[in-house]
């Protein structure tokens, strides 16, 4: 082939790149998809630069590789599908997690739901998955100083809501065996 890899692959690109794409969303119900298959065909094409026919043999070739990606993407559709479903059920059966009505729910997790996101986050990374104010900082992304500030405020507002709500919870709530 004597060609560099490069320009063998922009060869092969730009003659072949409008056919495989019109493969592709004829084949694919969303555009995203579509893309999907024409950047992994492509990015075959490119690592198997060498094993790429020459001529029109090269479309050819990408059309097969692109039929072979489209087979691995929807099984692999299948396969999020399956556990997406199974994961449902599972939430759904789970007492914690499942949709409770309005009279299942505790005061006080009335007044934690009605804290907002990023209080209700931090209080229970605390209290629900046992994080400290070091672990919380590399969930967050945010210094280990800043969750100490934000944790107490949250902390703050949540007994506020709570001493509203006519909860006494005397300076500390603890759920599942940790204190907030």
């Amino acid at each position: 082939m004597g060609r560099d890899p490069e320009s063998r692959f922009v060869e092969v690109y730009e003659s072949a790149y409008g056919p495989i794409l019109g493969y592709a969303l004829r084949r694919c119900p969303d555009p995203d998809d579509a893309a999907d298959v024409v950047a992994e065909t492509f990015m075959i094409a490119w690592r198997r630069i060498d094993e790429v026919p020459l001529g029109d043999d090269a479309r050819l070739w990408l059309f097969g590789v692109a039929r072979r990606v489209l087979a691995n993407h929807r099984r692999g559709e299948r396969r999020h599908e399956q556990r997406t479903a199974a994961l449902c059920e599972q939430l759904a059966a789970s007492p914690v997690l499942g949709e409770p009505s309005a009279e299942d729910y505790s005061q006080v997790g009335k007044v934690l739901r009605g804290l907002s996101d990023d209080d209700r986050e931090l209080l229970t990374l605390v209290a629900w998955e046992s994080l400290g104010t070091r672990e919380i900082a590399r969930v967050l992304g945010i210094s280990r100083n800043a969750v100490a500030v934000r944790l107490y405020r949250a902390r703050r507002r949540f007994a506020r809501d709570l001493a509203k709500a006519g909860i006494n919870c005397s300076g500390s709530v603890v759920i599942e065996g940790n204190t907030l």
